[in-house]
């Protein structure tokens, strides 16, 4: 094998700094071969080693009396739920991958976030999505949402995994280059949790699954770095999945963990083998010596380098007792899988790679791990320049509509509020029959068999309030999540998060960033839920600039009684309709002032963080003892907005009588967006009994009407609006 010449292009094209690489020849003592240029370039890009945000991940908080696996520690989070169940979950991105192959870049987004659970030794019970885009009205973004969609749809239901949940918001700043987050959740027993630190030495390192190909080569390199005419020619960097491949690795995966045949076990995910060892053997703090002669392979002629840096799917990496290796390999070939001994566990804390007799890399784990001694940077800071102008804009400047109907109908109709049936329909969110609470609710909420339990999840992000308020926009973005899994019954438990930003070496975004983190910091510790991992993405930019600041939560709710389970839909006629938490005349980034008046500005509303918890808490109290029939959070198109959602239950529309004073600019208090307040319904005679819970609380509650049989939507006996009319508007917008 001839190895090229290690130039200045050269490893500039793998992305490492001047600087960098004099670090890398001062652990080395020498200048880098090839294999180990390739190896530093994956395993020191942003995807892989956080350079540029550890310092500021480090400052969320971790710890929670659920927790039983904490951020970094594993490949996903771990909570104790009780009685000896564990629930595991995470979201990641795969950005740019689904902007040059949107169907296989969101496929094996999905493959790659199960195998992050099944290899903790759980069984994947969910999948949710958070997807960003252009204008909807664009073919070429038409043809990324639909390649997306039918990428996840495809992956989901071929697995067998039921996709319950998600979001999806459409802006101009993702045109060019949208966001595919993508979160799986999993139950598993306590002693069935699997690790991934390698440990004993001589004991054997075995390759497990798909065969190698030379797809995904250089995929977190090209995950960290903005999207370009030349970038997009890395077509490579993209990989292809097989689902019916991943469902056969899942079943001898869990087979081998829960037998108790493996010491440790890691996904080959972003840079796969180089990834999967060097971090194994950091984590052990032992050495992996590998010859990748002995890989499975499905092309011919495949050099280390490339067998190294493939990021092709369904692969995973056991650490194994030399006892144990023949029953291990028993129960792979039962599956049709591969299970191959390449190498060993060493005592020199070197990642050894062979070809055969000759040595191809040899590099000190620690410098190759997250959180060892990899680079880490803190990026410069800048507030934008326009940023305090953007948020003193004149919310009173814009015209008052004369007609509120128009508005509430073109508000149901905006690509961000509208019905998003047309595409979870093509998902399959009942495989597995453990799906309680379907998609189109504020919270997707999974059964726990043989328990009375269950599970609620969300995924939330208003980027646009990011955009105008890093810090109070990811404040809401907690809050917002907490009180969707609230509204469902459930207690919010953890965070996992899934981070897309701009280029952090622009000050403006890195500020941004910084804000991000100090408002999810400060939501988590206020709502007691930990972050339990995630991931980041940076390098999300168009020609004209980065993508709005999105940092989007995936929250994790428990609920004691799956049959106490609550939607967002009315669901009594004669009920009362009642709104927990104060009016609010705040239309700053509202979603009424960008689609009514074609402008995104002004100030977000700060949140009480204090008053959230004490509203999450009342929610789930009241669910739990039978108080109300339905709950949902006031979020995009405000007050007037969330009332005719909670009427739009598919094929059951319901009506509302609303009767009350209203107080300033009516399309300010009908439609301003302040995270922290939530309609309910319930009987007439619980009315007292609510407003007893919430005033003792300090929280304020308005009655707003009654629901009624007659689908009408009468405000004020002024305004009569056919729920039909609404319906209409609410299922065609996309």
């Amino acid at each position: 094998m001839q190895e090229p010449l290690i130039t200045d292009s050269l490893i500039a094209e793998h992305g490492i700094s001047a600087e960098e690489y004099e670090y890398i020849k001062s652990i080395l003592g020498r200048t880098p071969r090839w294999v180990e240029l390739g190896i530093f370039s994956v395993m020191w890009s942003e995807h892989a080693s956080y350079k540029n945000s550890i310092k500021l991940l480090k400052t969320l908080p971790r710890d929670g009396e659920y927790i039983l696996a904490k951020a970094g520690d594993e490949n996903a989070g771990v909570v104790d739920i009780g009685d000896g169940i564990a629930i595991c979950f995470k979201i990641e991105s795969h950005n740019h991958p689904s902007a040059l192959e949107p169907y296989h870049g969101a496929a094996t987004g999905v493959g790659g976030i199960l195998r992050d659970i099944f290899t903790m030794g759980a069984r994947p019970v969910a999948a949710l999505n958070s997807l960003r885009f252009g204008d909807p009205s664009d073919p070429r973004v038409r043809h990324l949402i639909e390649g997306v969609v039918h990428g996840i749809a495809d992956y989901g239901n071929c697995f067998g995994v039921p996709t319950v949940g998600g979001e999806v918001y459409c802006e101009p700043c993702y045109e060019g280059n949208p966001l595919v987050n993508a979160m799986a959740v999993g139950v598993m027993k306590h002693g069935q949790l699997a690790k991934s630190a390698a440990k004993g030495i001589g004991n054997l390192v075995v390759y497990v699954g798909a065969k190698t190909g030379r797809d995904g080569i250089h995929g977190a390199t090209f995950a960290s770095v903005e999207l370009s005419h030349e970038s997009a020619e890395m077509r490579t960097a993209v990989q292809v999945g097989d689902p019916f491949y991943e469902k056969l690795l899942l079943e001898a995966t869990l087979e081998v963990i829960h037998s108790g045949l493996v010491i440790a076990i890691q996904d080959m995910g972003a840079a796969g083998l180089t990834c999967s060892s060097s971090e194994m053997a950091g984590k052990g703090e032992v050495g992996i010596e590998l010859d990748v002669s002995l890989v499975p392979q499905r092309e011919t002629g495949m050099t280390p380098y490339e067998i190294m840096l493939s990021e092709s799917q369904e692969r995973m990496l056991l650490i194994v007792e030399p006892m144990n290796f023949q029953a291990i390999q028993d129960i792979f070939h039962k599956w049709d899988l591969d299970a191959v001994v390449i190498g060993k566990v060493t005592e020199d804390k070197l990642l050894r790679i062979k070809y055969y007799e000759t040595t191809v890399a040899e590099i000190p784990a620690e410098y190759l791990i997250l959180g060892g001694k990899a680079p880490v940077y803190t990026r410069d800071m800048k507030k934008p320049d326009n940023q305090d102008a953007i948020n003193a804009f004149d919310t009173h400047s814009v015209s008052e509509p004369t007609d509120i109907t128009e508005v509430l109908t073109k508000l149901l109709a905006s690509p961000n509020i509208t019905s998003k049936e047309k595409i979870y329909r093509q998902y399959d969110h009942m495989v597995q029959i453990g799906t309680s609470v379907e998609p189109g609710s504020d919270a997707a909420v999974i059964a726990i068999k043989d328990s009375k339990k269950a599970i609620a999840m969300a995924t939330d992000c208003n980027s646009r309030h990011c955009f105008l308020d890093p810090y109070e926009g990811t404040k809401a973005a907690v809050v917002e999540a907490a009180l969707n899994v609230a509204c469902s019954g459930a207690q919010p438990i953890a965070v996992t998060n899934c981070l897309n930003f701009g280029n952090p070496y622009k000050p403006e975004v890195y500020w941004s960033f910084s804000e991000c983190i100090r408002g999810m910091g400060d939501a988590c510790r206020a709502l007691g839920t930990p972050v339990t991992g995630g991931n980041v993405s940076f390098y999300n930019e168009n020609p004209s600039g980065a993508i709005y600041p999105t940092p989007v939560i995936g929250m994790l709710g428990l609920m004691q009684d799956v049959r106490k389970a609550r939607t967002q839909f009315f669901e009594r006629t004669g009920d009362a309709i009642l709104l927990l938490g104060g009016h609010s005349n705040d239309i700053g980034g509202s979603e009424y002032l960008k689609t009514i008046h074609n402008t995104i500005a002004g100030k977000i509303a700060p949140i009480d963080l204090e008053q959230a918890k004490r509203l999450i808490d009342l929610i789930v109290e009241l669910i739990e003892k039978d108080m109300i029939f339905s709950a949902h959070d006031v979020s995009d198109g405000g007050l007037l907005t969330a009332i005719a959602e909670a009427c739009l239950k598919p094929k059951t529309l319901r009506g509302a009588v609303l009767d009350l004073d209203i107080s300033g600019r009516a399309d300010f208090f009908w439609f301003g967006e302040k995270t922290g307040r939530v309609i309910v319904s319930c009987a007439e005679d619980a009315i007292s009994s609510i407003a007893e819970l919430a005033t003792n609380l300090g929280l304020e509650i308005h009655y707003l009407g009654k629901v009624i049989e007659t689908p009408e939507l009468i405000i004020n006996k002024d305004i009569r609006i056919p729920v039909s009319n609404l319906y209409a508007a609410y299922t065609t917008g996309i």
